[in-house]
């Protein structure tokens, strides 16, 4: 796809001690030779220049001492001519280099322009496109890990050989339809197009599903703090996050409101939600910060029960009730004041699942046991770069609605609906999986939504 405009961005943060500017275009070897100390109109592929960028405007008409690289299309990043000039981060010196590029014929780039261009010429596909906003995003080894598994085309390869079922299918299908005359003719077996189809919506719903990992290792895996007052919720907070975040006091119900942070175990990012102890009370105010913990119990993936030596068998009851579906720790406290006892010498009937460990929060006894179990009960898989996991919504939305088409495909051949009626819908599942890759051509507000959310020179 030929575009008309040529663009230019500062591709790097400022502040720093060099600036990269970009340039992508048919005329950006042309407009760079205008500002530059040499023509690289005729400039060969893939090198490097050293010269100056000329400010003709100015009395001293050298501005910066610049490196360029040159790309040629197709084998640049966007599939255009383009090119990098590495000046100093001067911000005075990049925003007049980019003046100059204007002056000569280039226009400022969008947000996520290079990347939509990139994808327009077909140097990546729409899947592939969003990994590069996740990419810049990624803040730990396992964000980094999806988003580059995105990148190199993970999602793109599963959801091709599913298409290649599907239209094996659909191809079967749609034959039968071509001698219909034959009423006793079938090219596809319907005991095997139902095991294939199943096959195909057992994949997607995996893909579906993963969303929910996808999603917790992007914006941290919750993990809610609770206890009756003064157990060591805070304490315990403060000494995970190696500084004093939450206040810790003698007095009960000091902490009224949940209080969240982050912190990286083994590559994976953990929110902590240090929450409002639990007790009865009459202060309206506490009982809102109760209230409060009692939904971040429901929002958490884990939850962090501290008790101390004394546990009946009524707080036991509530724990079983308030995580059913949750991965819970018991933690005994405060060890530095008795004796650290197993849950079976505290006579406690603890749920199977759940795991116990016995710390001090105020002198950190057990606290690289406590991470190390923190994130064995996330049940994290272990990840690759081929590893395949959605972190989409879009994506999943996607899933959702070809699983959808696929249930119906299978409620029809229960049903013995003619051929022509089963393509249809194996049709539609088709077009919603090109979706996710761009396999079709894609709405333009659709595109604009995805590229507006990049940052601008990527």
């Amino acid at each position: 796809m030929r575009f008309v405009d040529t663009i230019c961005a500062l591709a790097t943060a400022p502040g720093g001690a060099l600036g990269i500017i970009r340039i992508s275009g048919a005329q950006s070897l042309e407009i760079l030779s205008h500002v530059f100390s040499k023509d690289l109109t005729q400039a060969p592929a893939n090198t490097i220049h050293y010269g100056h960028i000329i400010d003709n405007s100015q009395t001293s008409k050298l501005l910066d001492e610049v490196l360029v690289s040159v790309f040629k299309a197709p084998h640049s990043y966007t599939g255009e001519d383009s090119a990098e000039i590495s000046c100093h981060g001067s911000a005075y010196i990049l925003h007049r280099v980019l003046e100059l590029l204007v002056q000569h014929g280039c226009r400022i780039a969008r947000p996520g322009e290079y990347t939509q261009r990139a994808y327009l010429n077909g140097k990546m596909d729409l899947s592939q496109a969003e990994a590069v906003a996740d990419l810049i995003a990624s803040n730990n080894r396992a964000t980094h890990q999806m988003a580059m598994s995105q990148l190199r085309g993970g999602i793109s390869t599963e959801l091709s050989r599913l298409r290649e079922q599907l239209l094996k299918l659909t191809s079967l299908l749609e034959l039968e339809l071509d001698f219909s005359d034959h009423e006793d003719l079938e090219f596809a077996d319907r005991r095997e197009l139902s095991a294939l189809t199943k096959a195909i919506d057992t994949h997607i719903s995996r893909l579906a599903h993963s969303f929910e990992t996808g999603q917790a290792l992007k914006q941290g895996i919750p993990v809610a703090i609770v206890g009756k007052t003064n157990v060591g919720k805070s304490t315990l907070l403060n000494r995970l996050l190696n500084e004093d975040r939450a206040i810790v006091s003698d007095i009960h119900g000091t902490t009224r409101d949940t209080i969240e942070d982050t912190i990286d175990i083994q590559g994976v990012t953990f929110r902590f939600i240090d929450t409002a102890g639990i007790r009865q009370t009459t202060d309206k105010v506490e009982q809102i910060g109760i209230e409060r913990t009692y939904a971040a119990i429901e929002k958490a993936r884990i939850v962090l029960w501290l008790i101390d030596a004394k546990l009946d068998s009524g707080d036991i009851k509530e724990m079983e009730e308030r995580c059913k579906g949750k991965s819970l720790i018991i933690i005994q406290n405060k060890v530095d004041k008795h004796t650290s006892q197993t849950h079976e010498e505290l006579s406690l009937n603890l749920p199977q699942s759940a795991r116990f460990l016995a710390i001090s929060a105020k002198y950190g006894t057990n606290l690289d046991e406590l991470e190390s179990i923190i994130y064995q009960a996330a049940d994290i898989p272990s990840l690759s770069e081929s590893d395949v996991i959605v972190s989409s919504a879009r994506h999943y939305d996607a899933l959702v609605r070809a699983h959808e088409g696929i249930a119906r495909v299978l409620e029809g051949m229960n049903q013995h609906l003619s051929g022509d009626l089963l393509a249809e819908d194996l049709r539609l599942t088709l077009d919603i999986l090109a979706e996710i890759t761009g396999g079709q051509i894609t709405p333009n507000e659709v595109l604009e939504n995805i590229f507006q959310h990049f940052c601008v020179g990527k």
